[in-house]
């Protein structure tokens, strides 16, 4: 449900495609202002869905306007937008708007950034999106349990351009470990979730709900953004009978591409646009499965085509999205610093020791962290008493080097900046692609190099939220 803030949306005005959400009509909750920027209203408070099915038991949750996830919020690339947000929570809370280049003042890091949002009170964030794309919003205060009991929602930001797609479907992909009564079970924090993969639910949902079919007709062409804002879960998605092209990843369009071996791999906190031209046959029903871990494959959903086609046949012309003015960063000039990847589970059961702030020798042991980046430990959502990584100039360009010594998958997220991923393992990435999110393997090493052109004190961290609170987080400066 929408709230009931002046102008908010109604139900009317939105389909609820089953398995997605047509993008035609969602603003969120706004309030006119004449000659200032579109204002909107967020309050994050308790609320209940029904995740398992239509007639399935409630869940308590916490929502954003009564919504979860929380209201799609479109905007247009280069015009101003001003949020009013409200905590109806009985804890602290921010919002972090991921992936969007914006003043370091509003990035929503409480402590950093910002104080953070006290229960009973707001704080208004005001930027510009100098990108258009998909991104997203969520909490970054007690960021577990926040994000993990629902608090996260769309940002749309619309091209300057009209893109020629039939239908624009968002999937926003949730992952819930539910209990056998259909509440969310407890446990947040667990040193088992800390020090291995994170905590991975048994229920995965698109837009809130378990999934149903997806009507379709043969001859469309749909532009599917898909966002993954569960706390630990990656997706390895394949769309049986069907060809999936990749032209954008975190918002930032890419040379267009087929994902490779045909599966569309996305991790915590990543967004990746897809078009997809419905070559089916009219009146058949065709999987959309999710194979990423061993054994573990299961059908999310389904492409269900209509009788009647769209048209004879699929479109044929290429589909580009318009480039983003990000700054391209100096090679031969750049600033190199490198960050290593430490600690958690490794094999026989032992944690790998890491240095903490306070110099543990065993990370996890009475609350301590498990994770650490060049031997330093920072836990929780945001941190004043650790100083930078490193500085650089502004205007400079980085080549930053990432290295993954440990055992397990990690999403390493930049505040601020989206970064040009060049290297994977020594080898060149075959396509050309910009990321804030960047999904790493274990043992993985990867370059990427991004201008550093926004000023302040920016976040970077693991998005496998367990991870992120037990260590796997920095600090760096542009000054």
């Amino acid at each position: 449900m929408i709230s009931s803030f002046s102008n908010s949306i109604s139900r009317r005005t939105f389909v609820l495609g089953g398995a997605g959400i047509v993008l035609a009509a969602i603003a969120g909750s706004r309030v006119s202002r004449a000659g200032g920027p579109a204002e909107y209203r967020l309050r994050a408070a308790p609320g209940a869905a029904r995740l398992t099915s239509g007639d399935g038991p409630q869940t308590n949750v916490l929502a954003y306007n009564d919504s979860m996830p929380g209201p799609v919020l479109r905007l247009k690339q280069g015009d101003p937008v001003r949020f009013i947000v409200a905590n109806g929570l009985d804890q602290d809370t921010t919002v972090h708007w991921h992936g969007i280049r914006l003043p370091n003042a509003m990035d929503g890091v409480p402590g950093l950034t910002q104080p953070p949002i006290k229960p009973g009170e707001s704080f208004v964030y005001e930027f510009t999106p100098p990108d258009a794309g998909t991104f997203w919003y969520h909490p970054h205060a007690n960021s577990l349990q926040q994000i993990g009991r629902g608090l996260a929602g769309l940002l749309i930001v619309e091209e300057r351009e009209t893109v020629a797609v039939d239908r624009d479907i968002l999937w926003m992909l949730q992952d819930w470990r539910l209990t056998g009564s259909g509440e969310i079970a407890s446990g947040f924090g667990s040193m088992m979730d800390a020090s291995m993969s994170g905590r991975v639910g048994n229920l995965v949902t698109i837009n809130g709900s378990k999934p149903r079919d997806l009507s379709v007709r043969a001859g469309e062409r749909v532009r599917l953004r898909l966002a993954n804002a569960a706390l630990a879960r990656i997706l390895a998605l394949r769309f049986e009978g069907h060809r999936p092209i990749v032209i954008a990843v975190d918002g930032q369009p890419c040379e267009p591409h087929a994902p490779e071996n045909g599966r569309v791999v996305i991790g915590p906190a990543m967004r990746i646009d897809v078009v997809l031209d419905m070559q089916g046959d009219p009146g058949k029903r065709y999987a959309v499965i999710d194979d990423f871990y061993d054994g573990l494959s299961y059908e999310l959903t389904n492409l269900a085509y209509e009788k009647a086609p769209l048209r004879a046949r699929a479109l044929d012309t290429a589909f580009v999205l318009p480039a983003n003015p990000l700054p391209e960063p100096d090679l031969a000039k750049a600033v190199k610093q490198e960050i290593v990847l430490q600690g958690g589970m490794m094999g026989g059961g032992k944690l790998a020791g890491v240095g903490g702030l306070n110099g543990m020798a065993m990370p996890g042991m009475g609350g301590g962290p498990v994770w650490a980046i060049n031997g330093m430990s920072m836990t929780g959502d945001g941190g004043m008493d650790m100083p930078p990584l490193f500085t650089l100039r502004r205007g400079v360009s980085c080549l930053l080097a990432m290295r993954n010594q440990t055992a397990w998958w990690h999403t390493m997220h930049i505040h601020g900046f989206s970064m040009l991923v060049l290297t994977r393992n020594g080898a060149p990435v075959p396509y050309r692609q910009w990321q804030d999110s960047v999904l790493m393997a274990p043992k993985d090493a990867v370059e990427c190099a991004f201008v550093a052109d926004n000023p302040g004190n920016w976040m970077l961290h693991c998005h496998v939220t367990d991870h992120q609170m037990t260590g796997l987080m920095t600090v760096f400066r542009v000054a």
